[in-house]
């Protein structure tokens, strides 16, 4: 890639992450898209600077060639508008090439979600799976149960899970104060079996038969040997797979965002007002949160359709 590319992208995700709060995945979702774009243009003797409309139209066509979905081509033009809109705006480019292009038409897929039922039985093979382990397996096991609780019961993003700061067990026990995307700050409650489950983590070492030490204060609230210093995404995501094959559910429809859907359709389906749901989740915008409505519609048309004597006539 050109220097000269790479400053201007560069510039950018400066911008995005200083006034705009962006986190560290919009930001590098954004590098690679972006960075993408620039090998495109390197390819055809152009650059951002002088990247014109039929350079980001011959793009997206190259992208649907490949087979990205309608929702990754949309994501990576309003990338580029994005970028060039900024660099217009300090005056590094004339026009903005990416302005005209036409997004590929998206349905609206609903979220995917679990039953309460099959949630239960994750829960209650995450919490079998400690039984008769000792040592680092016992305190993997204790560790893991404490997330999937937690996760069920707050309806968190994994990564604002997995990075929780120690400091978060600061203040009420039965809430907590998460950070979320933009820095924008929520309140989220802790049910009781997610309560035990976190207490019971936190008390790993104390108990002599278990042949653990006290677990160290560290920064992080559930710290990992990793780069990162705390559990990644990926490894949580790992482990779920794994509970939810034990518990006989199929790995590929279990995910941590997975469970965060279940988290907002159960609300909603035991009479949750979708504005508390929105502030529980920490969407910016209550038109994201308003897909769930849509699950609940579905699931009971199918409820109709499949049990209603005259359904079928």
């Amino acid at each position: 890639m050109a220097a000269d590319d790479e400053a201007l992208i560069a510039g950018y995700l400066d911008t995005l992450a200083s006034e705009r709060g962006a986190s560290q995945n919009t930001l590098d979702a954004y590098r690679r898209d972006l960075h993408d774009f620039a090998g495109y243009l390197q390819t055809h003797h152009a650059a951002v600077r002088s990247a014109r409309r039929e350079h980001v139209a011959g793009y997206l066509e190259k992208l649907g060639q490949a087979g990205l979905s309608p929702a990754s081509r949309a994501r990576r033009l309003s990338a580029l508008r994005q970028l060039y809109k900024h660099l217009e705006a300090d005056g590094l480019v004339d026009e903005n090439p990416a302005s005209g292009a036409r997004a590929p038409k998206l349905g609206r897929p609903l979220p995917k979600t679990l039953s309460v039922s099959e949630v239960d039985r994750l829960m209650q093979s995450a919490s079998r799976a400690i039984e008769g382990k000792t040592g680092r397996e016992f305190a993997s096991a204790v560790r893991f149960h404490a997330l999937l609780e937690m996760l069920y019961a707050t309806g968190m993003r994994v990564s604002e899970l997995v990075s929780l700061p120690r400091a978060v067990l600061s203040g009420d026990a039965r809430v907590l104060v998460i950070k979320g995307k933009g820095g924008r700050e929520r309140l989220v409650p802790l049910n009781s079996a997610a309560r035990q489950a976190l207490d019971r983590y936190l008390a790993l070492g104390s108990d002599p038969e278990e042949g653990l030490s006290p677990l160290l204060p560290t920064k992080w609230l559930f710290p990992s040997r990793g780069a990162e210093g705390h559990v990644t995404r990926q490894a949580f995501a790992l482990e779920l797979k794994s509970c939810a094959q034990s518990a006989g559910l199929d790995p590929e429809r279990v995910s941590p965002h997975v469970l965060r859907h279940a988290f907002a359709s159960h609300l909603l389906d035991r009479g949750a007002d979708l504005r508390t749901v929105q502030q529980l989740l920490g969407h910016a915008d209550i038109s994201t949160t308003e897909i769930y409505t849509h699950v609940l519609e579905e699931r009971l048309k199918k409820i109709v359709f499949e049990h209603h004597p005259l359904a079928k006539k």
